[in-house]
This record gives structure tokens, sequence and C-alpha cells, in this order.
């Protein structure tokens, strides 16, 4: 296998000329006139939990906004139902069992000398490699080891923690340690990194990384946000987020890159147990394979190339987001993709922009159990979990295929697979032949020493 960090050093800021022209790109200054990104993730928000999806009491004006400017995705998956193989399968945009995981997070069910392969090619190093400068304020999670850490995974500027802020009390920039972090005040520090991020690449292109770790337990409202919100304490939390969200978008305002910055906003997973957070009309919490554990909010704003106002039932996934933003950025991924793990996801920049005659390249999607991988895919409408334990459904042999329509029942409760034997099979034959590739194309976690 190729070494993916010299094959970067060779293709280098020089492999522009591989790339192919986009029409938001101006004729002159290629590099220059790249759009920016800027993607923030949330940290367990439920699918309901946004004024834009149907919350009634959280307050989400600017978040609302950003929806009501761009489009706002109905059918988008994270990439697992947990922290780490979530964060895996969004930067690398693979299945996270390509790259090695099997069952939970680092510091929980993965031992903490254990982390993203440096084989495993991320969306910052290809970023990187083509000339944008790059940034991560946030949670980390992908591993807390020297050879792991974030500037070693292709970003410029770091500001994290590396696991969740139930684990861990410490805040890092690159390899040194900070301080011992004050859980409130995560929201306006990250932000207020970011906003400095903005300011000092405002003349050259740059891939801003936004994870906030709220609203995961503990759910704790920055002193200025206590008691604000119509929905407890974590109506707090996630209000806090919606306004400092607001801030960085009139930072790029003020800088005048609104316009030429691509902002995407998701979940990285479903709502934790015992937590305010709701996945309405979804059944399932976050580690379930049900819709409400993977099923969350995703909205992508472009002014002047995504048009305003849109929503999507596209069956689209976490793991589509690097081919698509490569699109949109002019890089040519499969040029600087050679010798790093096969990337499972598609290019459906054409859908987010409306163009006409463009078939939506997505039908089917695997779903993994936070503890016990591979349960279920989903073709279509359809959906099929592999036993009824995996469905969370009482009664019958707990061996026999579930099969819903999720058109028809987003509960997941009514099984219809005694009346579809066919599709049952095929459905089958395809997770089948989709494990079976990505069993024979994977590395393993990255280990210590």
């Amino acid at each position: 296998m190729t070494s993916r960090r010299s094959f970067l050093k060779t293709v280098g800021v020089a492999a522009a000329g591989l790339l192919a022209p986009y029409s938001v790109l101006r004729a002159a200054d290629k590099t220059a006139d790249r759009p920016n990104v800027i993607m923030i993730m949330v940290d367990d928000l439920g699918y309901y939990d946004l004024g834009c999806y149907g919350h009634p009491k959280l307050k989400t004006p600017v978040i609302d906004k950003l929806a009501n400017d761009g489009i706002r995705l109905t059918s988008f998956y994270s990439g697992a139902t947990v922290c780490t193989p979530s964060r895996m399968a969004l930067l690398t945009g693979a299945y996270p069992s390509r790259l090695g995981w099997t069952k939970g997070v680092i510091g929980y069910l993965i031992k903490t000398d254990s982390g993203l392969s440096p084989k495993a090619l991320t969306m910052a190093e290809i970023f990187k490699s083509q000339g944008y400068k790059t940034g991560i304020f946030g949670k980390w999670h992908l591993g807390d080891r020297k050879q792991f850490r974030p500037h070693r995974q292709g970003f410029d500027t770091t500001y994290y923690i590396d696991k969740s802020n139930n684990q861990t009390k410490d805040l890092w920039r690159d390899d040194e340690l900070i301080e011992k972090f004050k859980n409130p005040l995560l929201t306006e520090q990250f932000s207020r990194e970011a906003v400095k991020f903005i300011k000092d690449n405002k003349d050259k292109p740059f891939f801003l990384y936004l994870p906030y770790s709220a609203p995961h337990f503990p759910v704790q409202p920055h002193p200025k946000w206590k008691g604000k919100s119509n929905f407890g304490k974590y109506g707090d939390v996630v209000e806090e987020v919606d306004f400092r969200i607001g801030e960085m978008l009139k930072t790029l305002e003020e800088a005048k890159l609104d316009k030429k910055t691509i902002v995407i906003f998701m979940s990285d997973n479903g709502p934790e147990r015992n937590q305010q957070a709701q996945a309405k009309p979804y059944r399932g919490l976050k580690w379930s394979a049900l819709e409400g554990g993977t099923r969350v909010p995703c909205i992508f704003r472009f002014p002047g190339v995504i048009p305003p106002g849109q929503e999507s039932d596209a069956l689209t996934g976490a793991i589509d987001i690097l081919p698509t933003l490569s699109h949109a950025c002019g890089i040519d991924l499969k040029s600087i993709s050679k010798g790093s793990p096969v990337i499972d996801g598609v290019d459906v920049w054409g859908t987010l922009i409306g163009k006409k005659g463009f078939a939506h390249p997505r039908n089917d999607l695997l779903y993994w159990h936070g503890a016990k991988g591979f349960y279920a895919i989903r073709v279509g409408d359809w959906k099929m979990f592999f036993n009824r334990k995996g469905a969370e459904l009482k009664g019958g042999d707990g061996k026999a295929p579930v099969l819903f329509n999720l058109t028809d029942d987003v509960a997941e409760k009514n099984d219809l697979s005694a009346k579809h034997p066919e599709r049952i099979k095929a459905m089958k034959a395809l997770a089948s032949k989709r494990l079976a590739e990505i069993k024979a194309n994977s590395i393993p976690l990255g280990k210590d020493g």
C-alpha cells in the first residue's frame, strides 16, 4: 500500500493542476477562489431538537435561518451511532468497519492505545494538500496518543479535547496540554477559536472543522445561559450553540466570505438515553441501529449555488460529505486518495444544488449498532434487520429477518418480511456483497507502539 503521507507530500499544492474546473470558481487564481468550508458537528443532538426540524420549545433561529438559506436533509445518516466511528466515517468517507472499528468508542470498549490509523486519509489532509488552511476546534475522539492527534491527521491549527467531555478534563493544542477545562465554557471557547481562525485566514481558502462537545452529557449550561431557555438545561446548552454559530456566521459576513463559504451543520448520532434530546418521530437512541440512533439533522448552505429554502428526503450519509465537498471545491479526489482505504461515500452535490436531470447516486446504506457492529441495511424506502432482537421487536423467534417500509412506518414497528420474501432475499444478498467487499479492503485500527 502506498504511504498516504509520502503521496500527499508528492501531490502538495501543485496538485491544483489536476483539478477539474467548477462553476463557482473564477477563471483567475483557482486556489485562492475555491470555496471555504465550515463543517459543524454537534454531539448527541436528536433529529427533533431544532426549530426547523419541528421542536416546539427549543429556539434555534440561527440554525433555522441556515436551513432556510440552503437545503435541509430529512434522510441524512451519521456515520455510526456513537462518537468514535461516526467521526471516522465523516472524516474519511468510509464505513467505520473498513477502518478497523468493531464496537464502542475510545475509552469505552476501545482501548486508549488505539486510534484512527495513520494509513487512513482524512478530509483535513486532502484539503491541506490542495492549499487549504485547516483547523479543528472541538472534540476529536479519534485517538489520544501522540501519533493519533489531529495535527498529525492534517490539521494545521488545533484546539481540542481528545475524548468526550465526560471522559476527560484536558484541553489541548497539538501536543501541548493547555488546561483542565470547565465543561460549561467549552462551547464559547471552541467558538472563539473558530472565529479567530476565520479572521486569520480570510485571504486564503480554509477548511474549518467545528465538532462541538455539546450537548453531550454532562449537560451544564454556560453561566450566562443558565435558565434562559424554555427547555431546561438541555435547551440552555443547545440555544447557546445556536448563538455561537451566529457569531461565527457574522464573522464570515464581516469578512465578505459568506458567499464563498460552504457551511454544513449536522449531529454525530442520535440522543443519549436519559437525556432531554429527542429523535421524534423515529424510534431508537444513540448506540441503536433503529432510525433514531443514526438519522440526524443535516443542513448545507452555499449562497448563490445551493438554492434557498430547499428540503430533500434523498438517502444521504455522512460518508458522502467527503466526495461531495471535493466536487464542490474542485478537488480530484480519485487522484489524491490512491493508496488509502476505499471511500464508500458518493458525490451528492447534484442533489444539493437541485441539478436538473441529476440521478441521486445513493440507494442503499448499511447500519451499525454502537456495540455490536453491522445490524441492518436500507434499500430505497425499505429497511431490513437481520433479526428481531436488533429491531427491538417483541415476539417472534428472534432470528427471522425483519422488514420495515420507512415511508409508511417511521417508528419501525410493522414487520412486513412475510409479505416480501423476494425483497428479503435481494437485500440479504446486497448486504453480504457490501460486507464482503469491506472485509476484503479494510485496515486495522492504529495501535500505539
